[in-house]
């Protein structure tokens, strides 16, 4: 029965990562709160294992572009300088990171953190949308090395979780001069190294209580990273289309609104 019981929560858990990873509305965050909410404790390092199926969904999608770049990559300068910027800007959160982990999952993880995170980037992405952005760079190739190393500033602060990391970078490539849509989709490509850099360096701080795992805990990783997996390849494209016409704001007034309410049920409530 506690084998049934954990396999739904990971797909619960799933589904919330897939949907959210790459909305500006935090993953991380959700799934705090959900595993408050649920009284569930995740199997180690579950969070960061099923953020990969999310990522291996924009590898997917965007299979032919990256084919393309890999192909293009010994010999056409367009090709270098795009991964070199997802590199340059993948720099800043490697090295924080490193340095920052423990004191962040210790003492940032919280539900209160988030649900303050939450409202204040809200506000953040309604100024944001307010702001009359001059475009410099329509598309991701265009993006300069000066302008990924800023994103990539910008992407440490989604390591309190609530900000976003999705939400961090492209709001903070808008106000870099960055297309809507060209910001969105450069998002998609750092979380690519970013989150398998997270991944290998949990994997590997976390790999005596991964290995010491029964096989229960395994089979719920592996139903929440195909979850994940399953419900990103669902919404990447729709976010895409929806944000290029629309804009970021209806995301923010979430935000506001489920901190607000988290704020009160973990303050008020609990």
């Amino acid at each position: 029965m506690q084998q049934f019981s954990d396999y739904i929560y990971a797909i619960i858990l799933g589904i919330i990562e897939g949907l959210t990873e790459f909305l500006p509305v935090s993953s991380t965050g959700h799934l705090i709160l959900a595993e408050e909410l649920l009284k569930y404790k995740a199997p180690e390092a579950f969070d960061t294992m099923i953020q990969l199926g999310a990522i291996l969904a924009v590898c997917v999608l965007y299979f032919q572009k990256l084919l393309r770049v890999a192909l293009d990559l010994p010999s056409k300068k367009s090709a270098q300088m795009f991964v070199l910027s997802i590199l340059v800007a993948f720099f800043p959160a490697m090295i924080i990171g490193a340095v920052a982990h423990d004191f962040i999952k210790e003492v940032l993880f919280s539900p209160i953190v988030v649900a303050i995170t939450a409202i204040i980037g809200g506000i953040i992405i309604i100024v944001a949308e307010k702001y009359t952005h001059q475009v410099k760079f329509k598309e991701v190739e265009d993006i300069d090395l000066i302008t990924a190393f800023k994103i990539g500033l910008v992407q440490c602060l989604a390591m309190i979780p609530g900000t976003s990391r999705s939400g961090a970078t492209i709001i903070g490539a808008l106000f870099m001069g960055v297309e809507r849509k060209a910001a969105a989709e450069f998002s998609f490509f750092l979380a690519i190294p970013t989150m398998l850099g997270v991944f290998v360096y949990e994997a590997y701080k976390g790999r005596h209580e991964l290995m010491a795992q029964g096989g229960n805990e395994i089979i719920t990783i592996a139903i929440g990273f195909i979850i994940s997996f399953i419900s990103a390849i669902i919404v990447i494209k729709p976010f895409l289309n929806y944000v290029t016409k629309k804009g970021f704001t209806p995301f923010a007034w979430y935000r506001i609104i489920l901190g607000i309410v988290m704020l009160g049920y973990f303050m008020i409530l609990k």
